[in-house]
């Protein structure tokens, strides 16, 4: 699971090597990708959020 982790977060920033994705694609169950992608994009909403609340006062 970690190595989904690690695939969702380097496609995230576009810095997937080319030879890692072939290998997710090939590999990978896509719902994995699709729920760690959406966990992710949650995540980050979330400490978007926060950080503006914070910022905000």
């Amino acid at each position: 699971m970690w190595d989904v982790v690690k695939s969702v977060l380097a496609a995230f920033f576009g810095v997937q090597q080319d030879q890692r994705r072939r290998k997710d694609f090939e590999q990978g169950k896509a719902g994995a990708f699709i729920l760690i992608g959406i966990l992710l994009a949650l995540l980050m909403i979330v400490i978007v959020f926060v950080v503006a609340s914070m910022a905000a006062g």
